[in-house]
């Protein structure tokens, strides 16, 4: 057990989910107390609200070695972050046993305990004591913390007046600076603008590369690979896969094949921390003109996608955003737009449902390439939503007239450009041959 810092043994952790009839309204205590002898003869006569039970975790086991870095990975709703609020205690396990060896710091909730009223340098040490960190101890990394969030100016300004980038950052640099033998990390890649995210992803190789024990969650398949010495996939509360980081993104994505030309999205496939997640959301993504029964383009066409966005309250100044990266992560192209008169200012959103289409020449060679799809304020810049991974793309590799693609390179993105070959002449007037 000595070189063993995390031993989890059947571990299972179960909710119940009430379905009352009809519609769900707050109640006052006036009608909670005139109420209750009606809800008492319901429960006499067997007339109950229904209540299922969801098992979030069920029988899961693993072992983790000290120093080691493990990534977990699925898709959202696969049981991950519970499993990680098990480990660091926010929540008991149904069943099952978890056995941690050293102090734990969690990078779960980013921007944790902060106070809205309180300036940063305030909400520094209550985030800090909240994540069990001792004042001295915040007082000695308190420059590196704020250095790191690059909120420098606005250190003394209560942080309700903070962009929710800016509110973001604070609170990642405040949990990154832990000194904790075991950092549990649920995708905090997905903090602010790409430059930060890049910071994010150096710290937690200084950190991984510390001798530290870490469980790593995240959606970045790059990251995971570069991070992870080992990996774990999970699907619906249980693990499917442990062993090799190669061979557990392979099994993930192979498992992430949706094998439709429509992907329904659910509430859980958005990040939740956007500021605008709760008032705009995407409820359907479809690939137009699909050759086959699949999220599938030919090579060589054009890419017709069709997005379906629920709004909720009226918005302004929005601009959607669309990218595509390979499956390990790595971004390839990525289009920042809108179909309306005033590009800079964004788009001017009612109450409703839109579908907003999208359409680009394909320049990628044959292969499978990850979606994600999310909307930001044109003014203040700050994510409103995002899905990082709204489906696999499927390049096949025969173009719509039956070309073969290209398969001995490794590039890719494949273009069409013009060649031309001509002696060479110098200045002179004299001829080279090629």
């Amino acid at each position: 057990m000595d070189d063993i810092a995390i031993r989890v043994e059947g571990l299972g952790k179960r909710f119940r989910l009430r379905h009352a009839g009809g519609r769900t309204r707050y109640r006052t205590l006036r009608e909670d107390l005139l109420g209750l002898p009606r809800r008492l003869l319901a429960g006499l006569s067997g007339r109950r609200d229904e209540r299922e039970e969801f098992w979030a975790l069920k029988d899961v086991s693993f072992e983790v070695k000290r120093g080691e870095v493990l990534g977990i990975i699925g898709r959202n709703g696969a049981g991950k972050s519970t499993l990680l609020k098990v480990l660091s205690r926010i929540m008991d396990p149904t069943c099952g046993e978890a056995t941690v060896q050293g102090r734990i710091g969690s990078l779960l909730e980013v921007g944790t305990g902060f106070h809205p009223e309180l300036t940063g340098r305030e909400n520094i040490y209550l985030s800090g004591a909240l994540l069990g960190m001792r004042r001295d101890e915040v007082r000695r990394r308190f420059d590196e913390i704020v250095a790191f969030a690059g909120v420098e100016k606005f250190l003394d300004t209560p942080c309700k007046h903070y962009s929710s980038g800016m509110y973001a950052r604070l609170g990642f640099a405040v949990a990154a600076h832990l000194d904790a033998e075991i950092l549990l990390v649920d995708e905090v890649l997905a903090v602010g603008d790409t430059e930060f995210q890049r910071k994010c992803l150096g710290k937690m190789a200084e950190v991984a590369g510390g001798g530290r024990t870490v469980l790593f969650v995240s959606h970045n398949m790059s990251a995971v690979a570069q991070l992870c010495s080992r990996a774990l996939v999970l699907e619906r509360g249980t693990v499917t896969f442990g062993g090799n980081v190669r061979n557990a993104i392979d099994a993930y994505l192979q498992a992430s094949n949706t094998g439709s030309t429509i992907i329904k999205i659910s509430e859980g496939d958005h990040h939740s921390s956007f500021s605008g997640a709760r008032n705009i959301q995407l409820q359907v993504a479809e690939i137009i003109g699909a050759p086959c029964d699949q999220f599938a383009v030919y090579w060589k066409s054009l890419i017709h996608l069709r997005f379906r966005v629920s709004v909720k309250e009226r918005m302004i100044n929005v601009i959607f955003g669309f990218s595509l990266s390979t499956q390990e992560g790595t971004s390839l192209l990525s289009c920042h737009r809108y179909d309306g008169p005033n590009l800079d200012k964004g788009a001017v959103l009612e109450p409703g449902v839109l579908a907003i289409d999208l359409e680009l020449m394909n320049p990628l060679r044959p292969g499978r390439y990850m979606i994600a799809f999310g909307a930001h304020n044109a003014v203040s810049r700050d994510i409103l939503f995002l899905v990082p991974e709204v489906g696999c793309l499927e390049v096949l590799e025969v173009s719509a007239s039956g070309e073969a693609g290209p398969t001995a390179h490794k590039a890719y993105v494949n273009t069409e450009a013009r060649w031309q070959l001509r002696p060479y002449r110098d200045p002179i007037g004299s001829s080279d041959g090629l």
